[in-house]
Order: C-alpha cells, then structure tokens, then sequence
C-alpha cells in the first residue's frame, strides 16, 4: 500500500489545497493530511478548527485521513504514518525554490521521497494569506475556499 503524507498548516485551507489532496488520492492509497503547529508562528483558526475545518471539507475523499502534527520533523511524522512520500503542492518557481532543499533533507533524514504536484491554473493565485486579508477587508472570497471555511471567516471576522 502506497502512503502519502500531505502537510501544512492549512491556516485555512483552501480550493488549492483541496484540489492536490484530491489529485494525490489518484497517485497514492491513502493520503494523510497533517495539519502542523508551528509555535513561532501566529494562527487564526486554532489546531482544533483547522482540524474540523478540513475533516468537513475531505470528508468524501476516500482514503484521506486527518491528523494533527506535534511539533517536529516532517520526516519523523512520515515514519509514524508508514508514509513513504510527501505530497506538497506548487504554484510558481518559488514554491520550488523553497520547497526542494527541504525535500533532499527529508529523503536523507528518512527516505521519503517528495512529490511536487503543480497547481491547478484556477488556483496558483490562492494562498492562505491572501484569503484571510480579502476576507477580513470584507472581500468575497466563497470561490476559493470550501463552505466550512467561508462560515469560519465570516465568524472570525464578524460578516
């Protein structure tokens, strides 16, 4: 059985996400999505939404699971999962830039292999950033992220 492991901090998740965890359940017999806590970093939604957030949006994925990430390497969490690749979405050459180093240091800490799926063109624009700062200026952001986001934006940000 093929394992895969999609990380991120989904702060929220978004269409573009959704779509490469998707795309993955074709390549992969299960993907686990671990949603990660970095404590350096500052957060809108808590672990807790974020979880409950994507678990409502993936719920009719088939093999798609939900976990939550300690603090720690990725590598480390793909041993725990018997996972033996990384699904990480890309939307431009900086997302490369950024994100293939880090990929040569997971294969080397635990030889997992890094699978870089390139963005749908409806989404390559779409970053979780952009969609709090829309929202949170009163934009509309309901085509790019899922229902159970667009509620949790609209409570956060009182509309």
């Amino acid at each position: 059985m093929q394992r895969a492991v999609c990380p991120g901090s989904f702060d929220p998740v978004h269409k573009g996400h959704i779509e490469i965890i998707a795309r993955a359940t074709f390549i992969f017999d299960e993907v686990v999505i671990a949603v990660s806590t970095n404590p350096q970093k500052k957060y809108l939604f808590s672990l807790e939404q974020r979880l409950d957030m994507i678990e409502q949006t993936v719920s009719s994925l088939s093999g798609v699971s939900v976990v939550p990430m300690e603090t720690g390497l990725i590598a480390e969490v793909c041993r725990q999962q018997g996972a033996n690749a990384l699904v990480k979405g890309i939307r431009n050459p900086t997302d490369v830039e950024y994100e293939t180093p880090m990929a040569t240091f997971n294969r080397h800490l635990s030889g997992v292999e890094t699978v870089f799926l390139p963005a749908d063109a409806r989404y390559q624009h779409v970053s979780s950033t952009l969609v709090k700062e829309i929202a949170s200026l009163g934009g509309d952001i309901s085509e790019f992220v899922p229902q159970a986001v667009a509620q949790g934006l609209s409570e956060q940000f009182g509309r």
